[in-house]
């Protein structure tokens, strides 16, 4: 069974999908909890390869103690990798954000910089990481393309790509720019809650009227 469409919605349907999904989930926010950029910042990057849910569980008591690039920099990266051990690739993570916080201190003055570019230049952030700060913590447009918004947009119709990139760049293009910081959480959810990877929910969708997957699905059946 195929897990993506053959095609793409026409913009009547695109803007139907967008207008069920905003009406199903109305309160779509980031799932991480934070209140600075910074925090944000270090969250997403913890949860690469990891649920939302554990990095919440680490992080309310990491932040309690170590909330900015200066507290954290006090850390080795041993003594860092023992607090976010469980949010796994802790190696890794631990070293990545031990050197985004120098690069914080020496080259922004220990604040998150607001651009795609300059994150993207800091360890461990990718343009899906830069993607979600810029839009959560600095409220500027942007998609952030996770596993959830590559499945479901590429499953629905919103897109057809096999990859993060063009996937993005098709979500731009087909939704407007007003709506792509929600649209992304609105997708996010629909993915966690109905259009889960392995075993879709689709009896229980608001979308499956316009759904290019759900039609395919019915034609075989």
């Amino acid at each position: 069974m195929k897990k993506k469409a053959d095609k793409v919605l026409n913009k009547k349907q695109i803007h139907q999908v967008l207008e069920k999904l905003e009406a199903t989930y109305p309160d779509a926010v980031s799932e991480l909890d934070y209140r600075t950029p910074f925090e944000l910042l270090i969250s997403t990057i913890l949860a690469a390869q990891c649920t939302d849910v554990r990095v919440n569980q680490v992080t309310k008591k990491l932040y309690q103690h170590y909330n900015t690039p200066q507290a954290l920099l006090a850390l080795t990266e041993e003594e860092l990798g023992e607090w976010i051990h469980s949010c796994g690739f802790y190696r890794s993570k631990s070293k990545n954000i031990l050197s985004t916080c120098r690069i914080l201190m020496e080259k922004y003055g220990g604040e998150v910089p607001q651009t795609r570019e300059a994150l993207m230049e800091l360890p461990g952030v990718g343009r899906k990481t830069a993607n979600v700060v810029i839009s959560n913590a600095f409220g500027k447009p942007a998609i952030a393309v996770d596993t959830h918004v590559f499945r479901v947009s590429n499953r629905i119709g919103l897109a057809h790509s096999d990859n993060v990139e063009d996937t993005e760049q098709q979500l731009m293009k087909n939704i407007p720019e007003d709506q792509w910081s929600d649209a992304h959480h609105w997708l996010i959810y629909h993915g966690r809650r109905i259009c889960k990877a392995r075993k879709p929910l689709c009896e229980k969708c608001p979308i499956s009227e316009e759904c290019l997957y759900y039609e395919e699905l019915t034609k075989k059946n």
